[in-house]
């Protein structure tokens, strides 16, 4: 018996705990998230900022196309998106110029990729977003 009236035994040294279990979830999930990843390209929108466009010198009559969302208008006028790529072949020069594209009203982001990818199916391919 010891002072305290109770004989535990021989002292035992606390053993220590091991780490690999925790090593073992680590590179689990090491792997999960390699095999989880994207590893491709994103899809790229060839346009150049308002400032970009800024730089070089204007030709031709104005060719501003405004997205909203429930129509598309050219210089200001309401245009059908068929009729879109032809009326502003009408207004280039002949040695090709920018066209400017400008959301409106909360146009969302899909509607002015829809009139890129029309813009850029009919030949028109440097544009210019502006705010």
């Amino acid at each position: 018996m010891t002072e305290d009236g109770f004989d535990l035994g021989p002292r035992r040294h606390p053993r220590r705990m091991s780490l690999t279990p925790m090593i073992d979830v680590v590179f689990l999930l090491l792997i999960f998230f390699m095999l989880s990843s994207r590893f491709g390209m994103d899809a790229v929108l060839p346009i150049a900022g308002g400032a970009e466009g800024a730089a070089s010198e204007w030709q031709g009559p104005p060719r501003l196309v405004d997205v909203a969302p429930d129509s598309i208008s050219l210089n200001g006028v309401p245009t059908d998106p068929d009729e879109l790529v032809a009326a502003l072949q009408a207004l280039m020069p002949e040695d090709g110029g920018a066209v400017v594209l400008r959301a409106r009203d909360d146009a969302d982001l899909q509607q002015m990729v829809d009139v890129m990818d029309r813009l850029s199916a009919g030949g028109l391919s440097n544009l210019i977003l502006i705010e």
